[in-house]
């Protein structure tokens, strides 16, 4: 079994496998998922200063800030199982 790993931005990559959501940040909700995950110890904040475009909520209960948009995200998710599935039938 070998680890898929997604580029999120900036060069910072995140293991597909512990992904369990790509978000926007603009809902209310969402918003108070990162204020709790900061008071917590557990938010990640990948964006380099940059506007926030995309939250990745991970298995462990991180919260992943990416600049990147969810779209661009999800799509390079999608391609990392393209390619994984094209080995296997190899």
């Amino acid at each position: 079994m070998s680890i898929r790993l997604i580029n999120i931005g900036f060069g910072n990559i995140v293991s597909a496998g512990r992904v369990i959501a790509i978000v926007s940040p603009e809902s209310a909700p969402i918003k108070r998922t990162i204020q709790e995950a900061r008071e917590a110890g557990r938010l990640i904040d990948a964006t380099y200063g940059r506007r926030t475009r995309a939250v990745i909520i991970a298995d462990s209960g991180h919260v992943i800030l990416s600049a990147v948009q969810p779209e661009t995200v999800a799509s390079r998710v999608d391609a990392k199982e393209l390619d994984t599935n094209e080995e296997d039938e190899e």
